[in-house]
């Protein structure tokens, strides 16, 4: 059988698996580091504010930046746990080819949403660059955590991926 006829089987397809799975992992400790950061943060602006009458200049701006790591970069974690809502009250009492085809269908639409994702969030980051966009007490670039979100997009593209395939190979 030559190689464009063969069939994708587990085994096959372990090395992606592996790098998406590792890309999920290193993802999500970056959003564990930025939970803490949040949380160092917003505990010394609170206690600098009662105690010594200084807050933390720009700190709800650093905790809006940390927000969007925290979120953006949990996202393909989540799914390779399966942790994402999943309504399925009516879906379980289909036949099994009936299951297997809708959720071959949301793999698809996954793919597609996360991939338009990242493809905009990349243009819009370039253009974020381009411009010079900055916040306004801190003067943090946006671009770097629009570029952020397109990575992690990408990540939950690649896991959406490994959940298609194996469910097609799935017997």
């Amino acid at each position: 059988m030559s190689a464009p006829e063969r069939c994708i089987v587990p085994g096959e397809m372990d090395g992606f698996e592996r790098f998406a799975r590792f890309l999920s992992s290193w993802l999500n400790w970056v959003a564990g580091a930025g939970l803490v950061a949040m949380l160092a943060l917003v505990v010394i602006d609170i206690g600098a504010a009662k105690l010594f009458k200084w807050p933390i200049p720009g700190g709800i701006e650093m905790v809006g930046f940390l927000g969007v790591v925290v979120i953006a970069f949990s996202i393909a974690q989540t799914q390779v746990l399966r942790g994402h809502i999943d309504v399925q009250f009516l879906v379980v009492r289909l036949p099994r080819t009936a299951r297997k085809a809708i959720s071959c269908v949301v793999y698809l639409c996954g793919m597609a949403l996360f991939a338009l994702l990242a493809w905009n969030s990349y243009a819009f980051g370039r253009a974020l660059w381009v411009s010079g966009e900055v916040s306004m007490t801190q003067e943090i670039p946006f671009y770097p955590f629009v570029f952020g979100i397109a990575l992690c997009c990408t990540a939950v593209f690649l896991v959406l991926v490994v959940q298609l395939l194996r469910e097609v190979v799935r017997g």
